[in-house]
């Protein structure tokens, strides 16, 4: 008999005062601003800008451009295998929760959920799997399985009574384009997604997406200078309210900017057809302090921690549980 995995939920609010807990992942793009000496004014310059974009996006009935503000939660997953052990739950992903505050009306509305991705068996997959598998070989290749049990995990999660009790609409997930991909501008345009840009191929990326149960599609926002990637379930355009795909393009475009300025910070915007670069030179640093090469470094030792834990200790009840659920 397959055994039955449940999940939890935590959450933390993710603030100026945000320090993160012994078990957050090291590599969370949210943890990273909220190191160092700089801590502070790093995450008080960052919601700053989040609510300024958001306040430019959604400028009706706002003339003053300060009518609303961004609240973040930090969502964290655990995970238990019943009957495997009785001691801490195993950390599986970590998300962002939105809620917008009409600082007008005092209104507080449920914003998206997703926004941010952090995954331990992700980092294992990538970091770990992918590298090991293309060390000194000629061409890049992946597993044939590759994500499978990322993405039943996920898609498992999703629907769970747990995210159901917490959350009314499924995730969407906001990334950066892929630098291995060019983009071409359509005449699609949505009021507040902005225009649409479609890929030559998908990209490793976008097919571990699928693999957990989400399509993407490419906006450009107003005013930004390249697209983003939106990874969802169902109908982004007609599934979510303006307000909230503001929440999100408001939160992840902030973050691509300090972690990504060479492509979301660039002094020039995105023409017909986009390749992005991370070797691009024309653009403009915010004033957050973010470690980038030590975050790739710190990705690899967190595959490492997955596969410790969680990888080889259960890849009996780990296999048989995915397997049951492919069916």
């Amino acid at each position: 008999m397959t055994k039955e995995f449940t999940f939890a939920i935590k959450s933390i609010r993710f603030d100026e005062d945000y320090r993160p807990s012994e078990n957050t992942r090291i590599t969370t793009n949210f943890a990273n601003l909220a190191r160092g000496e700089s801590r502070q004014e790093n995450l008080r310059n960052t919601f700053r800008m989040i609510d300024n974009r958001f306040n430019a996006l959604a400028h009706w009935d706002n003339p003053a451009g300060e009518r609303y503000h961004v609240e973040l939660e930090i969502i964290s997953v655990e995970m238990k295998i019943a009957g495997e052990r009785s001691g801490p739950a195993l950390p599986l992903i970590e998300i962002l929760q939105t809620t917008v505050i009409d600082q007008q009306t005092g209104e507080r509305t449920a914003g998206i959920v997703g926004n941010n991705f952090s995954s331990y068996v992700r980092d294992y997959d990538f970091s770990v799997v992918l590298l090991e598998r293309n060390r000194n070989q000629p061409v890049f290749s992946a597993p044939e399985d590759f994500g499978d049990l990322h993405g039943r995990l996920f898609k498992a999660f999703v629907e769970s009574d747990v995210y159901r009790a917490h959350f009314g609409k499924p995730p969407v997930i906001c990334l950066s384009v892929s630098s291995s991909r060019t983009y071409r501008r359509t005449e699609n345009r949505h009021p507040v997604l902005g225009v649409e840009y479609l890929q030559d191929e998908y990209s490793l990326t976008d097919e571990y997406f699928g693999k957990m149960g989400m399509q993407v599609r490419y906006f450009m926002p107003p005013d930004s200078a390249a697209p983003l990637a939106f990874y969802f379930s169902g109908d982004l355009l007609g599934d979510y309210t303006n307000l909230e795909l503001i929440s999100t393009i408001s939160t992840m475009e902030t973050f691509q900017k300090i972690y990504r300025p060479e492509i979301y910070n660039a002094n020039s915007v995105a023409g017909k057809s986009y390749r992005p670069s991370l070797k691009h030179q024309d653009y403009s640093l915010t004033r957050i302090v973010y470690d980038r090469e030590e975050r790739s470094r710190l990705a690899v030792e967190q595959g490492r921690f997955a596969e410790e834990h969680f990888i080889k200790p259960y890849q009996a009840v780990l296999a048989q549980w995915s397997a049951h659920y492919a069916h």
